[in-house]
């Protein structure tokens, strides 16, 4: 054990997740036990200033709730949505919290006397599977998160991968239909067109549509459709059964392309639509077995679901300090 592994040793880790509407806030120690947890309003479009004095004052309540010396913490992790420069503590642009070159992390630093580090709230949760959760028997993973958007994190050799100027693992921007379906990034044909929530709701819709026979009406209306409707229905509905079969063999093809270029041994899959566990892993598993690069047998590669959910982000910003 190093000098500063040994000063680390009995510290506890504080952890913070940002997202459109609240904050999480998670007290761990190096075993990834929760002593505390809180949670703080972030949306309104609050600014900069707003954001750092709410985070700063959640902090300062879960060092209370953990004896109240500061000293005791390694120090305090953030997660955040949009590009961020880590290296430097600073959202370089996030438009949901309506951020542009804000230097949060040095901000909330000087306000709590302690030490900050800043990374994208994505791969904050594949650092926080890969130590804690799915991945954490392995030294090579990827998180792809399946919601509003599709998002991820790369883990390589036990070391969290940011790219150039920690603006890269951008999953689902990666291409996969030449032009294809409209981005919100303002390409075409990316993953996330494909394999998010928002596609999958838009796929049911356009098939209910289509299909005015479909048993999916039994249930929902378009307005009620969720991620979930096609898988539900999927077994017994050939309108449901052809929108599961399209959104996986999409999302198959985005995760095939990330498994040749990085050859994780685990791929694992969080966000809503995650939720379908084996219905979704199980035939993603099996068209990877099939066109991944020289088959499974010299270096496999499993999906399978991550196992943290909503906190995966805190864990993972906790542990930057591991």
């Amino acid at each position: 054990m190093n000098k500063k592994t040994e000063l680390q040793a009995n510290k506890l880790f504080i952890g913070v997740d940002i997202g459109g509407m609240s904050a999480k806030g998670v007290v761990i120690n190096r075993d990834g036990e929760i002593l505390s947890e809180q949670s703080v309003v972030t949306g309104n479009g609050q600014g900069g200033e707003e954001l750092s004095n709410n985070i700063v004052a959640m902090v300062n309540d879960l060092v209370m709730a953990n004896g109240g010396l500061k000293s005791a913490f390694a120090g305090v992790g953030i997660g955040c949505p949009g590009l961020i420069d880590s290296k430097n503590g600073v959202v370089v642009f996030a438009g949901n919290l309506g951020l542009n070159y804000y230097p949060l992390g040095r901000e909330i630093s000087d306000k709590l006397g302690m030490p900050v580090k800043l990374t994208n709230d994505a791969n904050a949760a594949a650092w926080g599977e890969a130590k804690f959760g799915a991945g954490k028997k392995y030294k090579d993973s990827i998180l792809i998160t399946l919601g509003t958007g599709v998002g991820g994190g790369i883990v390589i050799d036990g070391k969290l991968f940011e790219g150039g100027n920690s603006a890269g693992t951008e999953i689902g921007h990666t291409v996969i239909v030449e032009n294809g379906e409209s981005c919100t990034c303002g390409r075409k044909g990316c993953l996330e067109a494909y394999a998010s929530a928002t596609a999958i709701i838009r796929q049911t819709r356009n098939a209910m549509e289509a299909n005015r026979n479909s048993a999916m009406w039994n249930t929902y209306t378009l307005e009620t459709v969720t991620g979930k409707t096609a898988f539900e229905y999927a077994e017994t509905d050939t309108a449901a059964k052809s929108v599961v079969d399209n959104y996986v063999s999409h999302l198959a093809c985005g995760i095939t392309n990330l498994v040749n270029i990085f050859r994780p041994q685990v791929v694992m899959l969080g966000g809503g639509v995650s939720n379908q566990k084996e219905n979704l892993t199980q035939p993603l598993q099996k068209i990877l077995d099939k066109e991944l690069f020289a088959g499974q047998s010299y270096a496999p590669v499993k999906i399978v679901t991550a196992s943290l959910g909503n906190k995966a982000g805190a864990f993972g910003a906790a542990a930057l300090f591991m």
